[in-house]
């Protein structure tokens, strides 16, 4: 007979965790569990499993099956996919990866998961106050460990059933694609970002110029990530460009080095910052997402994220009038198809013709006077400026 035990997991919702045990003799020849998120579920595959047993000549096969290694579990599939990729992955893959482990779907072995099974994680990660969007990505990461878990390493992952839980997941909006934002800074919430950095970096000379930062990824139409990886060694002056290494896009990101214009106001702060390690802003994304999430929080600047400034530097390139051609050779686009949300712009001329804060972030005396007296100290990292 089957047992049906009722479970509290972390978040505070109910599972259950159906068992079947088989035994002969005293001996147990076969036991068997699986969780499910209603209790009708549960009892359907127990009846279901214990009908199965129960023809002639079952348990006698399973008596008679030469003992093999134990069936991974999902968990021993993501751990290997993190373990041996041998290009990286990404932070944020691999959070979302031990964040699965977490979830009842890990501990259930590879060839008893159904696209049920991976319907209900995504209805509880859903249901965990996450967006559809969100529950998309978490499904895209994890199909990659099922695309390659049985041809790469035999674990009997079922990929279709990751392709069918994905459009049953869609059908039922559990999944859905990202809102694309239309957030950008004011002029006033940027003199206000500019001022609050500027007074810290006269406070504190090695802090994180954050306003020259602020500034680059609006003029360069950079991402963070990107910011912090370019080297000086990747910057043709005479060309007005820079090499993006590593640049984020759909297909393959590792090894995807383009390179990208720069706009003069861009090249200006570049040649601002002082030569002090291999990298032209030698800091980490963690320290500049705090510094900037910190400052909004402290000006009262809602709803902006980092990210926010570059679309707002290629919403710029769009209001000079220049064409999709010309700001994809800027922004670095690989398809064009992505810079036609911004076809409904029109020609307004310049939002940053008359800033005043240029002068300031490409202004060369304060960074070369810090330098020639050594305050700035070869390494530093995630500790400044934070």
């Amino acid at each position: 007979m089957g047992t049906i035990i009722k479970r509290r997991r972390k978040n505070g919702t109910i599972a259950w965790l159906a068992q079947i045990s088989v035994m002969r003799q005293g001996k147990v020849l076969l036991r068997e569990s699986q969780t499910f998120e209603r209790r009708s579920t549960a009892a359907a595959w127990i009846e279901n499993r214990e009908e199965s047993l129960a023809r002639p000549g079952a348990l006698d096969a399973l008596k008679t099956q030469p003992k093999s290694k134990k069936t991974p579990t999902l968990s021993d599939a993501i751990d290997r996919y993190v373990q041996e990729s041998i290009k990286q992955i990404g932070r944020t893959k691999t959070q979302v990866l031990k964040s699965i482990k977490t979830f009842d779907i890990a501990d259930q072995h590879c060839d008893a998961i159904t696209s049920a099974d991976i319907v209900e994680f995504a209805q509880e990660k859903l249901n965990s106050g996450v967006q559809p969007q969100t529950v998309s990505n978490y499904l895209s990461h994890l199909g990659a460990v099922f695309s390659i878990a049985r041809p790469a390493w035999g674990f009997p992952l079922n990929a279709q059933a990751m392709e069918d839980a994905r459009k049953v997941a869609d059908k039922l909006g559990i999944t859905g694609k990202s809102r694309e934002r239309d957030r950008r800074p004011t002029l006033d919430e940027l003199d206000q970002l500019m001022q609050h950095f500027l007074d810290r970096s006269r406070r504190r000379p090695t802090s994180i110029p954050m306003h020259r930062i602020i500034a680059f990824a609006i003029f360069s139409t950079r991402r963070q990530e990107e910011i912090v990886r370019i080297r000086w060694k990747d910057l043709d002056v005479e060309g007005k460009r820079i090499l993006v290494r590593d640049m984020k896009n759909p297909g393959e990101k590792i090894g995807n080095d383009v390179w990208c214009d720069l706009q003069e106001q861009a090249l200006a702060i570049i040649e601002a910052m002082p030569l002090i390690e291999d990298e032209i802003f030698p800091y980490s994304t963690d320290a500049i997402s705090a510094a900037f999430t910190r400052a909004c929080k402290l000006l009262e600047i809602e709803g902006l994220h980092f990210h926010d400034l570059r679309h707002d530097g290629v919403s710029r390139l769009f209001e000079l009038g220049l064409n999709i051609p010309y700001v994809a050779a800027n922004s670095g686009h690989r398809s064009w198809t992505s810079l036609k949300r911004y076809t409904h712009l029109r020609q307004t001329g310049d939002k940053y013709a008359d800033w005043t804060w240029l002068a300031e972030v490409t202004k060369r005396d304060n960074a070369l006077k810090l330098v020639r007296n050594g305050q700035f100290p070869r390494k530093r990292r995630s500790d400044r400026g934070v």
